[in-house]
């Protein structure tokens, strides 16, 4: 049974507010009485506990959420290991457990790593990099992207280099992705046979790769997002632990 954190930090944060605000109303209607008894055990964690989990919930909610990285789908980029942050609010706030959209934010751009609900389990969170948008005409062949008929150039970096986790990776082709405003760093294995086609992107929805091209389960495979199943855009990476801290990962911004 998967276990939904921002559902069960919801509904402690709902439970301990309402008990604290239950008590503190019968405080103010029966203060003489009660100013003389013990408060009770449940009452006394409720108001401890109470404006900690509130803070927590607002902060990962609207403003940053914590992700792991638990794959190598985003190599050389992002690695198996590291602890990145997500902003809650760039392409809009949404409530809690129901996703509900409140505010406008701006749309998600080409290139922007984008963590979002695995449309086809929502109870999980993928992340990958936004490669088609809304309306585009998306084909990979040979390992290149076209773009409305445009392909995304790739200069030769050698040989990648894995480390931790992620050496399986090791004499992977390592190259930088040419995007119109963006470079970024791939892998591709040669050896290795590519799904290949071409879609259009429907409207409100957005077609997604990990840049580990040859390990990556993305819109090839699945399709593309509904833009209500956006989470947010990670931006940095705070920590790395792969059997060690990589200290020079430390604060490390994602591009």
């Amino acid at each position: 049974m998967h276990f939904d954190f921002s559902a069960a930090l919801t509904l402690a944060t709902f439970v301990t507010g309402i008990i604290s605000g239950v008590y503190l109303l019968l405080q103010i209607k029966n203060k003489d009485v009660l100013d003389e008894r013990k408060e009770p055990l449940l009452v006394e964690y409720s108001k401890s506990f109470f404006p900690v989990l509130l803070f927590v919930l607002v902060l990962r909610s609207f403003i940053v959420e914590p992700f792991k990285i638990p794959s190598s789908s985003m190599m050389p980029s992002l690695l198996i290991g590291d602890f990145i942050l997500v902003n809650k609010f760039t392409y809009g706030v949404r409530l809690p457990v129901i996703n509900t959209k409140v505010t406008e934010g701006s749309l998600p751009k080409r290139g922007d790593v984008m963590v979002f609900r695995y449309p086809k389990d929502e109870s999980l969170d993928y992340i990958k990099r936004v490669i088609g948008l809304p309306g585009d005409k998306v084909a990979y062949f040979d390992k290149y992207i076209y773009i409305n008929g445009e392909k995304f150039n790739q200069d030769d970096l050698g040989l990648y280099q894995g480390v931790g986790q992620g050496s399986n990776m090791t004499n992977a082709l390592h190259k930088l992705e040419k995007m119109p405003n963006l470079e970024h760093e791939i892998l591709v294995m040669d050896e290795r046979p590519s799904i290949e086609g071409e879609t259009v992107v429907p409207e409100g929805e957005y077609f997604m790769m990990g840049d580990n091209r040859d390990n990556s389960n993305d819109s090839r495979y699945w399709g593309t997002v509904p833009e209500a199943n956006i989470v947010g855009k990670a931006f940095m990476i705070w920590m790395n632990w792969d059997g060690g801290i990589s200290w020079s990962r430390l604060g490390t911004s994602i591009k």
